[in-house]
C-alpha cells in the first residue's frame, strides 16, 4: 500500500508541476508535422498615431508599409520566430510591417506547414512564403572553411529582387539569428543617397584583406576591383535594400559572375559573403553601428563568448558559429544570450522557464546599452 501511494504522490506532484508551467499557455506546431512546439504570441496592435494604409486587404505590395525579408527553415525556425517576436514587441506600428519569408525547396519542414505555424504563433502577422529553388544556386556554390555556410539558402539574399513579388520596391533583410530591441521603422526610414543600392553598418577598421586568398591579392586583374574604392567590411545579415535599383542593375548576376570565378579558383573563404563585398564594398550607405552588433554567436567549440560593442544597440546579432538557443539548451549560456531568452516561443524545454530570473538580471546589466 505505501509504494502504492508513494507513487501516487510522485504522480500528482509531476502533474501540478506541468500545470504550473503550462497555464496560461497556448502551445502550437504539434499536430502540424513540424516537430516544432511554440507558444502562441501576445497580440501586439497599432496606436492611434499609425497611418492607415488606403488599402482595406493588406498586400506584400502595399509601399506604406515596412518590408522585411527573411528566410525561413527547420534549422533556424527557432531564431526565425524569436526575431519576429522581437520586431513586433518593439514596433511603433505592429500592423505596418509585412514579412517576406523565404523557405527552401526541400526542407523537412514544408511551406504549408511552415504557413500554419506561422500563423498560429502570430494569428495578425501580415506575411507570405516565397519558395527558394535551390537548384538555382547549388551549382555555384563552392567549399567554405565552415560546412554552415554551404547551405543553398544562404544566398537567397542574392535572389529577393526575382524572388519576391516585382511591386516589393524596398526591403530590409535580417538573418535568423538575432533580434531587434528598437523601432524597425528607424531602420526603414534609412536613406540610400546617390543611387547606392544597399545600405548597411560599416566596420572600416577591420582588416579588409583577410576576407580573400592571397591569390587574389597578387593577382593585379581581379584586385582591380577595389582600386578606386575604400572597401570596408559589412555584414550582410542586416540590410536595407532598394529592389528597383537592384534589378536594374542586375546585381544577381554580377554576385553569380564572382561566385563563378571562385569556382574556377580560389579567391575567398568564407561562403555567400565575399561576393558581396567584390560587389558593393566601397559604394554601401553607412548605417549606425547600433543596428548590427554582430559576432555575439562566439565560438561554442571553444566556449568563448562575446561581449557588446561599446555604444547604443538596436539589433543584437549572433553571427558567428555559437547560437543563443543551442547554449540555453545545453545549460552552457553566455551571459547575452539572456537577452534572446525573452523572445523565445518554443516549447521543448523547461530551461528558459526557469532561467527567468537570470534574464530579468542580465536585462537590467544591460539596460544601459538597449534603445
Amino acid at each position: 500500500m505505501r509504494s502504492i501511494l508513494h507513487a501516487a504522490a510522485v504522480l500528482l506532484l509531476h502533474f501540478l508541476l506541468t500545470a504550473m508551467f503550462c497555464v496560461g499557455i497556448r502551445t502550437i506546431g504539434e499536430g502540424d508535422g513540424s516537430g516544432f512546439r511554440f507558444a502562441e504570441a501576445p497580440e501586439y496592435r497599432n496606436g492611434v498615431e499609425c497611418p492607415v494604409s488606403v488599402n482595406k486587404l493588406v498586400s506584400s505590395c502595399d509601399p506604406s508599409l515596412v518590408h522585411v525579408a527573411m528566410t525561413l527553415d527547420s534549422e533556424y525556425l527557432r531564431g526565425s520566430i524569436a526575431a519576429v517576436h522581437s520586431i513586433l514587441r518593439h514596433a511603433s506600428c505592429p500592423g505596418n510591417i509585412f514579412f517576406h519569408f523565404i523557405a527552401a525547396e526541400f526542407d523537412p519542414a514544408n511551406p504549408r506547414v511552415l504557413s500554419k505555424l506561422v500563423r498560429s504563433t502570430f494569428p495578425s502577422l501580415n506575411f507570405k512564403i516565397y519558395i527558394f529553388r535551390e537548384d538555382t544556386v547549388i551549382n555555384l556554390i563552392s567549399a567554405s572553411t565552415r560546412q554552415a555556410l554551404e547551405n543553398p539558402l544562404n544566398y537567397a539574399r542574392n535572389y529577393l529582387g526575382d524572388i519576391l513579388d516585382l511591386c516589393v520596391d524596398r526591403v530590409i533583410y535580417l538573418d535568423s539569428d538575432l533580434v531587434v530591441v528598437d523601432d524597425i521603422l528607424k531602420l526603414w526610414n534609412t536613406t540610400l543617397t546617390s543611387s547606392r543600392v544597399i545600405g548597411a553598418p560599416e566596420y572600416c577598421h577591420a582588416n579588409f584583406t583577410k576576407y580573400f586568398t592571397d591569390g587574389f591579392w597578387s593577382d593585379p586583374v581581379i584586385s582591380r576591383v577595389f582600386h578606386s574604392k575604400k572597401p570596408c567590411y559589412f555584414n550582410t545579415g542586416v540590410m536595407v535594400m532598394d529592389l528597383i535599383r537592384w534589378r536594374e542593375g542586375n546585381y544577381r548576376k554580377r554576385i553569380e559572375n564572382w561566385m563563378e570565378m571562385q569556382r574556377k579558383r580560389r579567391i575567398y573563404e568564407l561562403g555567400s559573403l565575399p561576393p558581396f563585398l567584390l560587389v558593393f564594398a566601397g559604394n554601401v550607405e553607412a548605417i549606425d553601428h547600433r543596428w548590427n552588433q554582430h559576432g555575439l554567436g562566439g565560438d561554442n567549440v571553444r566556449g568563448s563568448c562575446r561581449s557588446l560593442h561599446p555604444g547604443p544597440v538596436s539589433l543584437l546579432h549572433w553571427s558567428g558559429k555559437g547560437k543563443p538557443w543551442v547554449r540555453l539548451d545545453a545549460r552552457k549560456p553566455c551571459p547575452l544570450d539572456h537577452l534572446w531568452e525573452p523572445y523565445d516561443l518554443y516549447k521543448g524545454s523547461l530551461v528558459k522557464y526557469q532561467s527567468s530570473s537570470s534574464a530579468t538580471s542580465i536585462f537590467l546589466g544591460f539596460s544601459g546599452y538597449l534603445l
